[in-house]
C-alpha cells in the first residue's frame, strides 16, 4: 500500500523554497521561450503547469518540472517549418501522449541502469554550466538568453568566448548589486541570526535590495541605473481580453501530418530521456534519500505535457538547474513545486510590473550559488579517491556536458562505464596460477563472485591452453553467480577434452555456491548441485580419480 504524503507538512521550509524556485524559473520561462522561437507567455505556462499539475502527480520530492533549455533546438526548427505555432502545439499533445504510454509500459526503469558517476558527473557540469553561463549576466551583458545550456551560443559566441566579451559590457550597477546580492546570500547561510529566519529566504532579500538598489539609480538620475534590457521582462496584459488573446490552442489539423508526428516522437523521447536523468540526479541530492516511481514520474509529464499543449504552453521536463535551487534552499516535499507553480500564476496576473524591475544580476548571483553547490571542490575529491574506473567517467561526462550537452555527455559517461565494466569483468572473472610439484603441474583455476556469459571467451581460452596430463582445480568457493553459459563451458571440458587428454578435473565450492544462490530467482539459474552430481557420476564411470571430488 502506497504511503499518503502530507502535502503540508513542512509548509514552512517548502514555502521558502517554492519562492526562491519561483523567482529564479521566472525568467528561465521567459528566456526558453524567446530563444523557440514561441510566444513568451508559453514558457510561463508551462511552467506553472509543471509546477502545479506534474508536481502534485509526481511522486519526486524535490524535483522540478517546466520548459527546458535542451528543447529549445527541437522546438525552434520545429516552430520555423510548421510556419504556425499551433500546429507545433499538437506535436506536443502527441508527445504528451506518448509519454503517458511510456510509463503505463514502466520504461521509467531504464533509469535504474544509469551509474552513479555518471549522474554526480552530470550534475557537476551543470553546475559549472550555470556559473559560467551566469558570470556575463552578473555582470550586466545579456547578449545570451536565460536559461541557455549550450556551448555555441545563438550570438554567435561560446561559454568560454562569452565570458571575455564580458570585459567590453561591464555594467558597474549590475556589479554592485551583484555584489549586494552575493553578501546578501551567503550571509544568510552563515549568520545565526538570519538563519532562524527559514520563512524568509535570502533570496527573496537579494532581489528586494536589488530592486530598491537599482531604483535608487534611477531616482538618482545615475549612470549606474540598469535599462530594460537587464531587467525581467514578462508580459503585462492590460485586460482580461488581451491576456485570453495570448493563450494559443493547438491546431488539430496537424494531426493529418506525419512530421507532426515525428517532431512529437521526438519530444516524448527527449524530454523522458531528460527526465529520467533529473529523477535520478534529485533522488541522489535527496538528504532523506527517498526514491520516485520513475514510472509514475513519466505519466505525469505526459499529463503536464497534454494540458500545457492544450493551454498553448511549451514542452516541459524535470529540469535540473529548478531542481538544484529547490534542493539547496531547503525543500522538504513536493508542495515546494507546487508552490513555486502557484506562485508563477499569481505573479503573471497580479503583480507582473513589480516582476519587471528585477534585475537579471541579483538573479544570476542565485544560480551562480546553486552552480557552485552542484559542482564544489568535495564532489571532485571524492571520486578522485575512488580510483580511475570511478573518476573517468565522472569527468568525462562533466566535460562533455559543458562542451556539448546533457545527453551526449551522459551517453558518453555511460558508453566510458561500460567499457571499464566489461574491461573488469574479463580481468577479475578468475585467477589463474601453477604450482610446481614433483609430480606434475597443478592448475588453480579461482572463479570470482560473479561470472558472467562476458568472461566465457577469456575462460574458454584457459581451458584450451591447458596441457595434456594436466591436473586442474576449478575453485567456485568465493562464487555467488555463475552463469549458465560458463557451467556449461566447465562440464563441456570435463566430459571431453580433460577425458582425452587425460586432464585430471577437481571441482571445489560447487555446494557452497549453490548454497549462496538460494534467493527468490534462483530458480532462473541452472543449479551448482546438478552439475557437481553429474561431473560426479561421470568421473566415477570413466574411473578417472573419483578421490579427486571428496570434500568438495
Amino acid at each position: 500500500m502506497t504511503k499518503k504524503i502530507n502535502l503540508f507538512a513542512n509548509l514552512k521550509s517548502d514555502f521558502a523554497s517554492g519562492l526562491v524556485v519561483f523567482l529564479v524559473a521566472l525568467p528561465l520561462c521567459l528566456g526558453i521561450a524567446l530563444a523557440s522561437g514561441a510566444p513568451l507567455f508559453s514558457g510561463i505556462i508551462s511552467g506553472i503547469i509543471g509546477g502545479i499539475v506534474v508536481g502534485y502527480l509526481s511522486k519526486s520530492h524535490l524535483s522540478v518540472s517546466g520548459p527546458a533549455a535542451g528543447l529549445t533546438a527541437i522546438i525552434l526548427t520545429a516552430i520555423t517549418d510548421f510556419g504556425a505555432f499551433d500546429i507545433f502545439l499538437t506535436a506536443v499533445l502527441i508527445a504528451g501522449f506518448i509519454q503517458l504510454a511510456l510509463g503505463f509500459i514502466k520504461a521509467g526503469s531504464i533509469s535504474n541502469y544509469f551509474p552513479t558517476n555518471v549522474i554526480e558527473g552530470m550534475l557537476a557540469g551543470i553546475g559549472i554550466i550555470i556559473i559560467l553561463k551566469q558570470l556575463p549576466h552578473a555582470f550586466g551583458y545579456d547578449a545570451d538568453f536565460e536559461g541557455d545550456q549550450s556551448f555555441v551560443q545563438n550570438d554567435g559566441n561560446n561559454t568560454f568566448s562569452s565570458l571575455f566579451e564580458v570585459f567590453n559590457h561591464v555594467q558597474l550597477g549590475a556589479i554592485i548589486i551583484t555584489i549586494a546580492s552575493l553578501i546578501i546570500l551567503i550571509s544568510w547561510d552563515k549568520v545565526p541570526f538570519l538563519k532562524r529566519l527559514k520563512l524568509v529566504p535570502g533570496a527573496l532579500i537579494a532581489v528586494a535590495s536589488g530592486i530598491l538598489i537599482n531604483q535608487l539609480f534611477i531616482s538618482m538620475g545615475s549612470d549606474l541605473a540598469i535599462s530594460k534590457d537587464h531587467l525581467v521582462t514578462l508580459p503585462v496584459p492590460s485586460s482580461f481580453e488581451e491576456l485570453k488573446a495570448i493563450i494559443v490552442t493547438p491546431n488539430f489539423s496537424g494531426f493529418t501530418n506525419p512530421k507532426v508526428w515525428i517532431v512529437g516522437l521526438t519530444i516524448a523521447i527527449v524530454a523522458s530521456i531528460e527526465t529520467l536523468l533529473c529523477i535520478e540526479a534529485s533522488d541522489r541530492m535527496d538528504e532523506q534519500k527517498r526514491y520516485t516511481d520513475t514510472n509514475v514520474e513519466l505519466k505525469a509529464q505526459g499529463v503536464g505535457n497534454i494540458i500545457s499543449a492544450l493551454l498553448g504552453g511549451l514542452p516541459m521536463t524535470s529540469v535540473v538547474v529548478r531542481t538544484s535551487a529547490n534542493n539547496a534552499a531547503g525543500a522538504k516535499s513536493k508542495m515546494s513545486s507546487i508552490i513555486h507553480g502557484v506562485l508563477l500564476l499569481i505573479s503573471v496576473l497580479a503583480i507582473p510590473v513589480i516582476l519587471n524591475m528585477i534585475p537579471l544580476a541579483t538573479l544570476a548571483t542565485i544560480l551562480i550559488l546553486v552552480g557552485y553547490k552542484l559542482a564544489k571542490p568535495a564532489t571532485f575529491k571524492h571520486f578522485w579517491h575512488k580510483g580511475k574506473y570511478q573518476f573517468i567517467p565522472f569527468i568525462a561526462t562533466l566535460v562533455a556536458v559543458v562542451t556539448t550537452d546533457l545527453l551526449k555527455g551522459v551517453a558518453l559517461g555511460i558508453v566510458i562505464s561500460i567499457i571499464f565494466i566489461l574491461k573488469g569483468n574479463l580481468k577479475r572473472a578468475y585467477s589463474f596460477k601453477k604450482e610446481e610439484y614433483v609430480d606434475g603441474d597443478i592448475i588453480h583455476i579461482d572463479l570470482a563472485q560473479e561470472v558472467s556469459f562476458l568472461n566465457k571467451a577469456a575462460i574458454k581460452t584457459t581451458l584450451n591452453d591447458i596441457p595434456a596430463n594436466s591436473k586442474v582445480i576449478i575453485n567456485a568457493h568465493d562464487t555467488v553467480y555463475i552463469a549458465h553459459d560458463i557451467l556449461d563451458l566447465i562440464e563441456e571440458f570435463k566430459m571431453t577434452r580433460a577425458v582425452d587428454e587425460n586432464i585430471k578435473v577437481k571441482l571445489k565450492g560447487f555446494k557452497k555456491a549453490y548454497d549462496l544462490e538460494n534467493s527468490p530467482d534462483a530458480n532462473n539459474h541452472v543449479s551448482f548441485e546438478h552439475y557437481y552430481d553429474v561431473a560426479k557420476r561421470q568421473m566415477v564411470k570413466k574411473e578417472v580419480v573419483p578421490e579427486d571430488f571428496k570434500n568438495s
